[in-house]
């Protein structure tokens, strides 16, 4: 196909299909400046933030140009230079739509360019650094201090004009910003990360007091760092999306990007300086960012890992397997308007009832191909922060905790079997459950004894709750004497 197509390129944008299912840059590309430097320009960035900046300036135009910042690989730079840094957009639904992202006005690679990057950080045009670099590029210790030891830190401390971290270039472009007294840019950390401006700042202030106290102290009264949520499914791109891109679209796309219809970012609204107006394309600005989290870790995260654990025992292969089977699609509906709803105040700004519903409904996107295995990993982890928390404040409200406990006895079983059949278990206490005889048992009591007794995973209030536990047998119980694939009459024999 790609030769015979005509590449993606500015020049080529006529060439589109004349009709109204490929949405084409609306603003001059041309004459529209960088305003944002983003680190880390990868799938999630490009299908999300981009897309956001993109829409405001189809809206209202505004010098908002995006500079991508690989910190190492070339790749996305070496691949999009060649299509002027265009790409397109795939939104999968029940139906297909395309958009031709022109925000992204460049890739640089950190590696190889270190003084433009700089440059562009530095520059007084730009007004926002964004990141969406995953945790671990904070370089933060157990503690949630500055990781000292980190070999990139130790680097950039040692040459902090030739950094190789992201901590190390936002503050070298923030004190060459003080130096030549160029107001400071905000920066918003993107990462799916809980409070990730908190922890992004103790990361910068923490390296720029090593280096120079003043300039930590003008970082701290000058430089935002808000908080934000975000979420949207993004699959890879295989060579298949690629294809039926370029097909669509009647150009080759050598990197298109493919996602659910679903988006969403809310951002901390405690923060002042020139950004894009992406309130009027829906993103959320709020005073309740950690309440939106609280909702996504218990709808989507919590029904998510439910489906994961039991859709798995039950031989679904994907969410839309599971959540198209009656059964499944009522007992998660029964879960999230029973017990979960009503566990904890949603944000004002938020309609946690149609919110669950068009959860529920991303769910049965025919086109998002999400694996429950990939779900499943890590369940000791996971289950801490989207099961137990909504069954603590359960149990505190004298709330129901049945189909919960449902839910967690499926990955109770979902390990057991594991264990049973010598299967390999993904999760960081693989080699503990290994070692505890007491979970090849068939005597339900047992298994939640045993799982119980892990103080890694279960607290002393938790674990010492003869409610709790009492459910948790009887659930287990039910779950191995009938059939998991009706699992809302499971839930109704509880």
């Amino acid at each position: 196909m790609s030769s015979v197509l005509k590449k993606l390129q500015k020049q080529h944008l006529s060439d589109l299909p004349n009709n109204q299912s490929v949405l084409v840059p609306q603003y001059d590309i041309s004459n529209t400046s960088i305003g944002i430097v983003h680190l880390g320009p990868g799938a999630f960035h490009r299908a999300h933030q981009a897309v956001y900046t993109e829409n405001v300036m189809n809206s209202i135009g505004g010098n908002w140009g995006i500079c991508g910042v690989s910190l190492r690989s070339a790749s996305a730079r070496d691949t999009l230079a060649k299509q002027n840094n265009l790409y397109t957009l795939a939104v999968l639904d029940k139906t297909v739509s395309y958009q031709v992202i022109g925000a992204l006005k460049e890739v640089l690679v950190a590696s190889e360019e270190h003084d433009l990057v700089l440059a562009r950080m530095s520059a007084e045009s730009t007004k926002l650094i964004t990141l969406t670099i995953t945790e671990k590029g904070y370089c933060l210790a157990a503690d949630g201090s500055l990781d000292v030891n980190h070999n990139d830190i130790k680097h950039d401390l040692s040459e902090p004009t030739a950094p190789v971290s992201a901590i190390g270039f936002i503050v070298e472009a923030l004190k060459q910003r003080k130096l030549n007294n160029v107001p400071a840019f905000n920066v918003l950390s993107c990462d799916n990360v809980s409070g990730n401006g908190e922890k992004l700042q103790r990361a910068v202030l923490g390296y720029a007091g090593l280096l120079d106290k003043s300039l930590q102290a003008w970082i701290n009264s000058n430089v935002a760092f808000p908080n934000s949520m975000v979420d949207s499914i993004t699959p890879k791109t295989e060579n298949y999306t690629v294809e039926a891109v370029s097909k669509a679209i009647n150009l080759h796309d050598e990197w298109p990007i493919q996602r659910e219809e679903f988006t969403q970012w809310v951002i901390d609204n405690n923060w002042q300086g020139e950004r894009p107006e992406w309130e009027k394309v829906g993103v959320i600005f709020t005073n309740d960012v950690e309440g939106f989290e609280k909702a996504k870790l218990r709808l989507l995260n919590c029904l998510h890992s439910t489906l994961a654990y039991a859709g798995s025992l039950a031989g679904f292969e994907t969410v839309f397997e599971a959540t198209s089977d009656e059964h499944f699609y009522h007992f998660i509906t029964q879960l999230a308007s029973q017990e979960i709803i009503g566990s904890f105040i949603p944000p004002k700004e938020l309609a946690v009832e149609s919110y669950a519903n068009d959860i529920i409904q991303r769910f049965l996107n025919p086109n998002i191909r999400h694996l429950l295995a990939q779900i499943a990993f890590d369940g000791s982890q996971k289950i801490q922060m989207r099961i137990l928390p909504v069954i603590e404040d359960n149990l505190a409200l004298n709330r129901s905790i049945k189909l919960l406990c449902l839910s967690l006895c499926s990955w109770f079983e979902f390990i057991c079997q594991a264990l049973n059949n010598n299967e390999k278990i993904n999760d960081p206490m693989a080699n503990a459950f290994s070692s505890m005889p007491e979970l090849l048992s068939s005597n339900e009591e047992t298994v939640v004894t045993a799982f119980l007794s892990i103080d890694a995973i279960f607290n002393n209030r938790l674990a010492n709750n003869e409610k709790f536990k009492a459910q948790l047998i009887k659930s287990l119980t039910v779950l191995r004497n009938h059939n998991i694939k009706q699992i809302d009459q499971l839930a109704a024999m509880l």
